[in-house]
C-alpha cells in the first residue's frame, strides 16, 4: 500500500497543488527516492512500486541503496551542507561533517536521481531540479542530455558568502553541479548576489548581475520568493477542527497575551536566542509577569544533544524564576502540533516571534500574517530570514543575537496602537497575496522559458554562418556604410600577454584601405591598447576610425586627435593599484600593467598556474567590492585580470562614432560590427538594436569563434572574417576604378 506523507518541502508541495488547481497546463511527473534506502527491497518489489507510482501518482523512482540514503541525507546534507548554507561552519569536536566518505554517498545518489530522470526524458521536456540534496543532477544532467536541455533549479534555502562556503571540500564540484542549469533561482537577492561572487571567486568566470558566462553557455540567475496557498489555507482555516481549538486556547489563556513561535530544534532556529531574549524582557518589564506567556513548539529534529539540553535549561530557569500555581511564562512543546492545532495557534496569537539565525523563506510567517485578518497582529521577524527582505519592514525586524533589541521588540508588539497593528498588517498581506506559491510556480517556468529560448538564440549552434552572399546583397543595396571591426582576435590572431603590438599583417592594412576607397564606408578599428599602439599599427591606412582601451579613447573618422572620454586623473587608480600590487606579492610571476583607463594583472606566467587563478577570483571580487563607488569593474580575461570602467566600454564610443557621422548628416543604412570576446557581446546588441529602434535596414554582427553571443552570425576563425571582408573591398575597389 502506497500512502502520502507529510514529510518533505511543504512549500514545494503546496505550490505545486496550488499550480496544478490554477490549471497549469502540461503533463508533470514528479522524480525522488522513496525517502529510505532500497537494500531491502526485491527486484520484483521495486518494478510492482514503480508500476504503481507512476500509474497512481505520475511519479519515478530513483533507488538508492541504505548507505547511499543516509550518507546522503543525514551525513553530507544534514552535517556538512545544511549547517554551511546558514552560516553554521561545523567544526565542533563530535562532528564527522568534513569526513570524505560522506561525499561519495552524496554525489552517488545524485547519480541516482539523475539516471531516473535521463531514463524517463524525451527531447522537449522541462526539468526542474529542487533545492541542496540536488545540486550535482544540473550538470549530470546537462552532460549526458546535451546543450538543448531546458534545466532550471532553484534552491529554497539560502547561501552563504563565498567565505562561508569556500570552506566546502568539494566547493568546485558543488557550483558547477548547479551551473549545468539554465536558469538557477534564488529566494533572495542577497543570496543571488552570493552566488554570483562565489562563483566568480572561486570557478574565476565572469559573474554579471543577471547570471553567470561560461565559454559555451550563459547561465541565467533570478531572485524569485516562494509564497504560500492562500486558498488551501482557507480551507484548511475552516474546518472545524480549527474553531474547537481556537475556543480552547482562548479558554485555556484568557486575559493572557500570547507569543507564539514554532520550530524546528535545531542550531539556525534561534530557539536558545529567543528564550534568552523572552527572559530579559521579563527581568526588563516585570509588569508583562503573569500576563504573557510565550508558547514554544520546537519540532524534534537530528541536531545535537546539547542544544536541546540548553534550551530545556533555559525553558525550567524562566519557569522556576516566574511561573505561579496559576501562571506558567513558557509553555515548551518538544514535539509537533497538528496542522489544526497549529492553524488555531496562528489565529489567537498576539505575536509571532521568529528569530531563525539564518532562513531561507519562513512561510510560517506568512501564514501568520494571513490568518491575522481579524487581530492583525504584529510579526516579529529575524532581519537574517528571506521573509524579512520580502516585507520589507512592515515586520518587527530583529537581530536574534542581540538580545536587548528583540526584548524590547515583545514589549512594542504587546503595546502597539491598533491603528499601527492594521497599517503594519496591510503592507505585511499585500506582500503575502503578491507572492503567492501559484504565482512563484508559474513565474519560475516563465522565465525558464524566457532563458532558455534566449540561450538557445544565443547559442552558436543556433546561429547561422555568416552568408557572405547575403552580405554582398546588403552591400550593394546600401549608400551609407559603417564598420566597426575588433583587431585582437578578428582582423588578426590575438596574440596574448602584454607585448605591444608592432606590427599588423600587410593584407589587414590592404583590407582597410580598400573599404576606405569607397567615400560610403567608414571604418572603425576597436582594440584594447593603447593609443600609440594602435596608432603605430594604422599608420600606413589614413582617416580610418580608431577606437582603443577598450573605449576609453576615439580618434574619429578621417580626424587626427583622439578624444579621451576619461578624466586625466582617475581617482580610483592609486586604489586598485594597491589591490594589485598585494596579488602580485602573493603570486609571484604576476605583473601590472598599467594603461590610461584600466589596469591589467597579468598571471599568465605565474608560477604556480593554479594557485594563481584562484588569486584571479579574489582579486575581481576584492576590486569589485572595495571599489564600488568608483563605477568600474574587475573581469577575468584570458590570462590575466582586466579592470576598467563601467562608464565608457566599446559600445559608448561606437555610440559616438554613430553620433559624429549622423551630426555630419551621414545616417548609415548598413552597420557591420565584428569581434570576439566577451566586450564585443554588448557592441553587438548595440547593433541589434539600432537596427529595431533606428531602423538601420541592414545590420550584420559577426561572432569569431564558438561560444554564447549576442550577434546575429558566426564565423570560426580570423579567416573567414577576412574573406567576407575582401569581397566587399573588392566592389568598393571595382566601383572606385569604374
Amino acid at each position: 500500500m502506497i500512502e502520502k506523507t507529510d514529510y518533505g518541502n511543504g512549500g514545494l508541495k503546496n505550490a505545486v497543488e496550488a499550480a496544478i488547481a490554477a490549471g497549469h497546463p502540461g503533463e508533470m511527473c514528479y522524480v525522488g527516492t522513496l525517502g529510505y534506502g532500497a537494500d531491502e527491497l526485491d527486484e520484483s518489489t521495486k518494478v510492482v512500486i514503480e508500476g504503481k507510482l507512476r500509474e497512481d501518482y505520475n511519479c519515478a523512482v530513483a533507488y538508492a541503496s541504505d548507505a547511499d540514503f543516509d550518507g546522503h541525507y543525514n551525513h553530507y546534507c544534514k552535517e556538512v551542507l545544511w549547517p554551511v548554507f546558514h552560516y553554521q561552519i561545523p567544526d565542533h569536536p563530535k562532528s564527522k561533517a568534513f569526513l570524505d566518505h560522506s561525499w561519495k554517498f552524496f554525489e552517488s545518489l545524485n547519480r541516482s536521481v539523475a539516471d531516473a530522470i535521463i531514463k524517463d526524458y524525451k527531447k522537449g521536456d522541462t526539468v526542474w531540479v529542487h533545492d541542496y540534496h540536488l545540486l550535482l543532477v544540473p550538470k549530470m544532467l546537462r552532460d549526458a542530455l546535451g546543450p538543448d536541455a531546458k534545466i532550471g533549479f532553484f534552491l529554497h534555502v539560502g547561501f552563504p558568502s563565498s567565505e562561508v562556503f569556500r570552506c566546502l571540500a568539494h566547493r568546485d564540484k558543488l557550483l558547477e553541479g548547479m551551473l549545468g542549469a539554465t536558469l538557477i533561482g534564488f529566494q533572495t537577492d542577497e543570496y543571488a548576489r552570493h552566488f554570483l561572487t562565489t562563483c566568480s571567486r572561486l570557478l574565476t568566470v565572469e559573474a554579471r548581475n543577471d547570471g553567470i558566462v561560461l565559454d559555451s553557455r550563459f547561465v541565467n540567475v533570478i531572485s524569485l520568493a516562494i509564497g504560500i496557498d492562500p486558498k488551501q489555507l482557507e480551507e484548511k482555516r475552516q474546518e472545524e477542527d480549527v474553531a474547537r481549538w481556537a475556543d480552547a486556547l482562548k479558554q485555556r489563556y484568557a486575559g493572557k497575551k500570547l507569543l507564539v513561535a514554532r520550530d524546528k530544534l535545531d542550531g539556525v532556529r534561534g530557539v536558545r536566542q529567543k528564550l534568552l531574549a523572552y527572559e530579559l524582557f521579563l527581568k526588563k518589564h516585570p509588569e508583562w509577569v503573569g500576563t504573557v506567556v510565550l508558547i514554544q513548539v520546537a519540532l524534534t529534529t537530528t541536531s545535537i544533544v546539547e542544544l536541546q539540553s540548553t534550551v530545556t535549561d533555559i525553558v525550567t530557569r524562566i519557569n522556576c524564576a516566574y511561573a505561579t500555581l496559576e501562571y506558567q511564562p513558557v509553555v515548551y512543546l518538544h514535539q509537533d502540533i497538528t496542522y489544526h492545532q497549529y492553524i488555531a495557534l496562528l489565529e489567537v496569537a498576539d505575536a509571532l516571534v521568529v528569530t531563525s539565525l539564518r532562513d531561507g523563506m519562513n512561510l510560517t510567517s506568512h501564514e501568520f500574517v494571513y490568518l491575522q485578518d481579524k487581530k492583525h497582529a504584529p510579526l516579529i521577524l529575524s532581519e537574517f530570514t528571506g521573509s524579512s527582505a520580502v516585507f520589507a519592514g512592515a515586520d518587527m525586524t530583529v537581530n536574534p543575537w542581540d538580545y536587548s533589541m528583540t526584548a524590547e521588540a515583545f514589549h512594542k508588539a504587546l503595546t502597539m496602537p491598533e491603528g499601527e497593528k492594521q497599517r503594519r498588517w496591510e503592507r505585511l498581506y499585500q506582500a503575502v497575496m503578491e507572492r503567492t506559491a501559484a504565482d512563484w510556480f508559474k513565474t519560475f517556468l516563465e522565465k525558464l522559458d524566457e532563458s532558455f529560448i534566449e540561450q538557445q538564440r544565443r547559442g552558436t549552434s543556433m546561429i547561422p554562418r555568416l552568408s557572405t552572399k547575403l552580405l554582398v546583397e546588403r552591400y550593394k543595396q546600401s549608400n551609407n556604410r559603417m564598420f566597426f571591426l575588433d583587431y585582437e582576435g578578428t582582423l588578426v590572431s590575438w596574440g596574448g600577454g602584454k607585448s605591444n603590438i608592432i606590427t599588423s599583417p600587410q593584407r589587414v592594412l590592404d583590407l582597410v584601405n580598400d573599404l576606405l576607397e569607397d567615400p560610403n564606408n567608414i571604418v572603425y578599428v576597436m582594440s584594447s591598447r593603447p593609443p600609440a599602439d594602435l596608432e603605430q599599427v594604422f599608420l600606413r591606412v589614413p582617416g580610418v576610425g580608431l577606437c582603443a582601451e577598450g573605449g576609453c579613447f576615439l580618434r574619429p573618422f578621417q580626424k587626427e586627435r583622439w578624444v579621451r572620454f576619461a578624466a586625466e586623473s582617475l581617482p580610483w587608480k592609486k586604489s586598485v593599484r594597491e589591490i594589485l600590487e598585494y596579488y602580485v606579492e602573493r603570486t609571484p610571476g604576476t605583473s601590472i600593467e598599467e594603461r590610461n583607463c584600466s589596469y591589467i594583472w597579468h598571471h599568465e606566467k605565474a608560477e604556480d598556474k593554479a594557485a594563481a587563478l584562484r588569486q584571479a577570483g579574489d582579486c575581481c571580487n576584492h576590486v569589485n567590492d572595495s571599489c564600488d563607488n568608483f563605477r568600474i569593474h574587475a573581469v577575468p580575461i584570458t590570462g590575466g585580470v582586466l579592470v576598467e570602467s563601467l562608464d565608457w566600454r566599446k559600445e559608448t564610443a561606437c555610440q559616438r562614432a554613430l553620433d559624429i557621422a549622423e551630426n555630419k548628416g551621414v545616417l548609415p543604412d548598413f552597420l557591420l560590427v565584428a569581434g570576439d570576446s566577451r566586450d564585443d557581446e554588448p557592441v553587438f546588441e548595440w547593433a541589434e538594436s539600432l537596427a529595431k529602434e533606428q531602423g538601420i535596414k541592414n545590420v550584420t554582427t559577426i561572432k569569431v569563434g564558438t561560444g554564447h553571443t549576442s550577434a546575429g552570425a558566426t564565423t570560426t576563425g580570423v579567416a573567414g572574417v577576412i574573406a567576407a571582408l575582401q569581397k566587399l573591398a573588392s566592389i568598393s575597389v571595382q566601383d572606385s576604378e569604374e
